[in-house]
């Protein structure tokens, strides 16, 4: 199906048509609250701070802009992001947590996203404060009360909430992710300012360094289409069974895996977690200053800000919480358990125990090329940057990355809901 019978389904199709309506009503909602300001804020000063903070500029990118608008809904998504990982890690820990989220169905995941919301205002709240904390320091906030602060945590956490929400109402409508759709109308509505600075700032005499950067950019989309899709097929077959008079299997299937199966969850995973250690940094150099303990949180804080650091945990990360996140979606064993119920084998491998340890060896080695893609895609804006210097255009590998995967999702979701529809008319 291509691009053009989507749009014409979406426009003749009244459910699809309100769906999709309903959907960019919401992401309006959500980009002007992303344009409300906090009060109290030195634009000058914060602008230079983002100019000169490859931390901040990313984390930028997963609060959809609101960050560096100081907005009020500054902290974007990002407590619900860090509440899901808290609670997808307790899942190894806790048994009774796992069997809850793997084994009771859609009640138990209703209770398990339950306790993730209820998690997120908390981690709110410990965000907005570190936030400000860090934007205090940087003389970003002016004349900042105590009674100042307190209502600024209170509609950052509100903000975040209210996020939370919309993006819920929005996944709810079954045309993808409302986290990732939120996080890509920020991307969008962040490109006329990239294209305008981009357009402000042409030197002709950097004409192949911008060339190499667009051609970067191309064969990262490429890239990104490819891996996003690559799939390993492994093929199913079905024995035979007679009841009565009636035969049933017998035929052939397949089981495909994705070689990226976490999408793009570890890239945030990464971020918040190299965030903790650099925000404390901060709170500590602000509260000890002058002092031997903040002189050291100082030095923390450069450290993990050097951009050799950066991008070597960054990366390094990355690949570790790909192969988590897979572990975690994907769960060789119960499929192994099912293909059996069902009569089904993969040809050459015993049933069971052996069916197991063969999908989960072969998911293990896929899943390196698809952690290393997205760790080089997670460093490539400052690979680029360090060769090109070019910097007008800050829409780097991870922007790409979730544009593409949301508009597949997409459109893979707007394809499903259409053939749905098809079998009803049967």
């Amino acid at each position: 199906m291509t691009i053009k019978d989507i749009f014409s389904a979406i426009v003749n199709q009244p459910d699809l048509r309100k769906k999709v309506l309903f959907i960019i009503g919401l992401l309006v909602v959500y980009r002007l609250a992303a344009n409300i300001p906090l009060p109290g804020v030195n634009a000058l000063q914060l602008k230079q701070l983002f100019d000169g903070n490859q931390l901040l500029s990313m984390l930028n990118v997963f609060s959809g802009g609101g960050l560096s608008n100081i907005s009020i809904v500054l902290l974007g998504v990002g407590p619900y992001i860090t509440a899901s990982i808290i609670m997808q890690l307790m899942t190894t820990i806790i048994p009774s947590l796992e069997r809850l989220y793997k084994e009771e169905g859609e009640a138990g995941r209703q209770k398990f996203n339950f306790w993730t919301r209820w998690l997120t205002v908390p981690l709110a709240v410990i965000q907005a404060y570190a936030m400000i904390s860090l934007l205090k320091s940087q003389n970003v906030f002016t004349d900042l009360t105590p009674f100042t602060t307190v209502v600024i945590v209170i509609t950052a956490t509100a903000g975040s909430i209210f996020l939370m929400w919309l993006g819920e109402l929005i996944t709810e409508k079954g045309l993808g992710n409302g986290v990732s759709m939120m996080i890509f109308a920020g991307i969008v509505a962040a490109l006329p300012t990239g294209v305008s600075r981009f357009m402000a700032t042409w030197d002709p005499s950097q004409f192949f360094s911008y060339l190499l950067f667009f051609m970067v950019g191309a064969i990262t989309i490429a890239g990104v289409i490819l891996v996003n899709e690559g799939q390993r097929i492994i093929p199913v077959s079905y024995a035979k069974r007679v009841r009565g008079s009636q035969v049933y299997g017998g035929t052939a299937s397949h089981l495909p895996l994705k070689v990226n199966q976490a999408g793009v969850i570890p890239i945030i995973f990464a971020v918040s977690i190299i965030l903790i250690p650099t925000m404390i940094a901060s709170f500590v150099a602000q509260a000890y200053q002058g002092q031997k303990a903040g002189e050291m949180a100082i030095q923390v804080s450069a450290f993990l800000q050097d951009q050799f650091v950066y991008g070597s945990l960054f990366f390094i990360l990355v690949i570790l919480f790909t192969y988590f996140y897979t572990t975690v979606v994907f769960d060789p064993y119960k499929i192994s358990e099912n293909l059996q119920k069902q009569g089904g084998y993969v040809p050459g491998i015993r049933p069971g125990q052996a069916t197991a340890d063969h999908l989960h060896y072969i998911i293990m080695r896929i899943t390196l090329a698809g952690s290393v893609f997205l760790g080089l895609i997670a460093v490539l804006p400052y690979i680029v940057q360090g060769i090109t210097h070019i910097q007008a255009l800050q829409i780097g590998g991870v922007s790409i990355l979730i544009v593409v995967s949301v508009v597949l999702e997409f459109i893979k979701h707007t394809e499903s809901q259409l053939a749905m529809r098809s079998y009803e008319g049967f």
